[in-house]
């Protein structure tokens, strides 16, 4: 994993770099151009989070081109690799505390509005509208739609203009767990979720940084009573869809694993 992630690094720097500087002036002129364009945006999407400045990546780009050309090495590279870990843990570490913080003042600002309230477990919401008939429980399953943000706006999941799905509501992430069982079919309810009740320190890379607070609306449809009792453990997920009533379409955004 830690190879995995190095060669990630090198292979973003290399794509977007050019020696002594930021970004050149590349002209994509060929589909393998624009596909290898792609793997370097890949990949620098799941460095984002590490926040290196413009510095850091032109040494890290010098550090690629001398291996990659069997150049000579500028410093004793075996003697930094326990270095890497550290640097990662410490980067990351940084990062999540931020967006603990931005989080911890979203959801104070939030809840100053009209009909706002929180629980116990910290999950911060609003009824937009409460629908009718019984509430869901933990072990039912649910079919919704449903828009994610991070707390700046960015959406980085959402079903609409797609299909509905439905989902046993006690193989999510717990802010939805929680939150779902807050209204009835019909209803509709907007989740801040901290990070400790959604994805925790580690997010969810390349869209959901370690120690997000995650912003949901979502729309309660349809109700079946104890599904969520009959199907084995699943890995809680974002935008969980285990059940969808129609094919979803390839370019769904996927919705990665809990760790």
């Amino acid at each position: 994993m830690k190879n995995f992630i190095i060669l990630t690094m090198f292979l973003f720097a290399l794509a977007s770099c050019k020696q002594g500087g930021g970004p050149g002036n590349v002209q994509l002129s060929t589909d393998q151009d624009k596909t290898v364009y792609t793997i370097g945006n890949m990949f620098g999407s799941r460095v984002k989070s590490l926040e290196l400045n413009e510095h850091e990546l032109t040494i890290l780009y010098q550090g690629l081109y001398d291996a990659a050309l069997g150049k000579p090495e500028q410093v004793e590279v075996a003697k930094y690799h326990a270095q890497v870990q550290t640097f990662f843990r410490d980067r990351m570490s940084k990062v999540t505390d931020q967006e603990k913080e931005k989080g911890t003042k979203f959801i104070e600002v939030f809840l100053k509005e009209p009909d706002t309230k929180k629980t116990e477990s910290g999950l911060a919401y609003k009824i937009l509208q409460e629908g009718a008939g019984a509430n869901p429980k933990a072990t039912d399953e649910v079919e919704v739609h449903y828009r994610g943000t991070l707390i700046d706006g960015t959406e980085f999941d959402s079903s609409l203009n797609k299909n509905k799905i439905s989902f046993p509501l006690n193989r999510v992430i717990k802010g939805w767990t929680e939150g779902l069982q807050l209204i009835k079919a019909g209803g509709k309810i907007k989740l801040v979720i901290p990070s400790d009740l959604a994805y925790g320190d580690h997010g969810a890379p390349p869209k959901i940084p370690g120690g997000a607070t995650l912003v949901f609306e979502v729309e309660l449809f349809q109700i079946k009573a104890g599904q969520g009792e009959k199907m084995p453990e699943l890995p809680k997920k974002i935008a969980p869809r285990p059940t969808v009533k129609t094919e979803v379409k390839a370019e769904a955004t996927p919705a990665p694993e809990k760790k």
